[in-house]
């Protein structure tokens, strides 16, 4: 039965991979197939959970009685799913708290200061200035709620869809640059943190310097697809209903608590080893104050009701959760038959070093997704399958971890379809599969290099990095 539900969950795998030609959205094929593994595995319970959990279960059996199904579906339900239902509730109840602490800024015109810095008809200047803008914003927000933003910001101001292809590409790649950066701005590094795999400042120091050297490669390639120079389109900003209740000063303000709240959430993790999603739900308690003190006309009014949402965020941020959830199930079940501890340690022993590990989820990324190839690789790799003891690099805080971070951003801006914000692309300003390997997949393929020999000559000056103890 463990073979039927490692193939049920690569087939899967495969529709996932192929979500731009079968059409078949990603989410729900990682739910389903989710779903369908843990029914396999509730129907022969006992086999697995003696292989897997065999004291634990006997412990408790003595407090329960007979051994019947009925206590091997209650154990499985309490002792062994509920686990994975937990680190799936902590990164979604987290990005449910940060996406809306994105809708209350965008709601209030926050970001409109975004659309005034940017605005210049020096084509080089564009792209470093939105660049540097998609870099920040999403190493403090999420690089997929960036994308959502930023090309509603730049998309009214370009006149051609060509200018519009090429910026909007600039944003997701700086937004996949930005989010690997730091541990909550990208749900692949959010999950490593989650996982008490890596540690916020260990983790952006390590990264800084390749991700921002292959960023600057790929930026510095694009500037033979620039127009000499940009026309603006000749458009007016929509009217929201509340454009004149909120000054400047107010906006600046609800701006500062919430990105300065966000930047708190790892300190507060640290200092109360609560979840990070309890930070996360207390910035957005107070970000919530702040607006309802400074909308306090809007509040007694039915102007509020009015108000636009950002849909297109919402509907791509419900995806990116309940698509994370399927996964998490997915990969939960593999680990619970057995079959993830066993490859793991087989590619501990016998699959050479970090190195090619990283290589391979580089080309992972690229295939199946940023997200399912950190997630399979923290249920494959990582503990407690006992892997670290065969390679200390796997162990937590281990060096392989930000690698695979860096390995799953750039390899998922290898095309279009390697992460959801890319998936948005296509959706947003119709950027094809073949336009964007004609044109982009060379320059991301030139940046992962430039980045990975940064990487290189850090990690050989560190001690080296391989599966075993001793140094490269």
């Amino acid at each position: 039965m463990a073979a039927v539900v490692l193939a049920i969950m690569l087939i899967g795998l495969v529709l996932i991979a192929t979500e731009a030609f079968n059409r078949i959205n990603k989410a729900a094929v990682a739910m389903f197939v989710g779903a369908s593994c843990w029914m396999l595995y509730i129907a022969y319970g006992t086999d697995f959970v003696l292989q897997e959990h065999q004291a634990d279960y006997l412990a408790f059996l003595s407090s329960q009685g007979a051994d019947t199904a009925q206590p091997v579906k209650t154990f499985i339900a309490q002792h062994v799913f509920l686990r994975y239902v937990a680190q799936a509730a902590d990164i979604v109840l987290f990005l449910l708290a940060t996406t809306t602490i994105v809708e209350v800024l965008s709601g209030n015109g926050c970001f409109d200061f975004a659309a005034e810095w940017l605005r210049t008809r020096k084509p080089r200047k564009l792209l470093w200035k939105l660049a540097l803008l998609a870099l920040v914003l999403s190493a403090n927000l999420d690089n997929l709620v960036t994308v959502v933003l930023l090309i509603g910001v730049v998309h009214p101001l370009l006149s051609t869809p060509r200018l519009r292809r090429i910026y909007a590409t600039v944003i997701v790649l700086a937004a996949n640059c930005g989010g690997a950066l730091t541990v909550i701005g990208d749900l692949t590094s959010l999950t490593l943190w989650n996982g008490r795999l890596v540690t916020p400042t260990g983790y952006s120091m390590v990264l800084a310097l390749p991700l921002l050297v292959a960023l600057a490669v790929m930026l510095r390639l694009m500037y033979r697809c620039l127009p000499a120079r940009i026309e603006f389109a000749c458009t007016t900003a929509p009217y929201r209903g509340d454009d004149t209740v909120l000054t400047r000063w107010q906006r600046l303000l609800m701006l500062f608590v919430g990105i300065g709240g966000l930047w708190f959430i790892p300190t507060f993790h640290r200092l109360t080893q609560m979840p990070p999603f309890v930070g996360a739900l207390c910035v957005l308690g107070l970000l919530w104050t702040v607006h309802e003190v400074c909308n306090r006309q809007l509040l007694g009014s039915d102007r509020m009701v009015n108000r636009r949402a950002p849909l297109a965020l919402q509907y791509a941020n419900l995806q990116n959760l309940l698509f994370f959830v399927g996964l998490t199930l997915m990969f939960g079940a593999l680990v619970e038959t057995g079959w993830a501890g066993s490859f793991g340690r087989w590619v501990c022993e016998y699959g050479g070093n970090a190195y090619i590990a990283a290589g391979v989820a580089t080309a992972l990324s690229g295939v199946l997704g940023s997200v399912p190839t950190v997630v399979g690789g923290i249920s494959l790799l990582a503990a407690p399958h006992g892997t670290e003891a065969v390679a200390p690099a796997l162990a937590a805080g281990g060096m392989f971890w930000p690698l695979l971070g860096y390995a799953a951003a750039l390899g998922g801006s290898l095309f279009s379809t390697g992460t959801i914000a890319g998936l948005l692309l296509m959706r947003m300003e119709e950027v094809s599969f073949g336009w964007y390997l004609r044109h982009i997949t060379p320059k991301v393929l030139a940046g992962l290099a430039a980045g990975g020999v940064v990487w290189l000559v850090y990690a050989l000056s560190v001690d080296g990095l391989s599966w075993s103890a001793a140094a490269l």
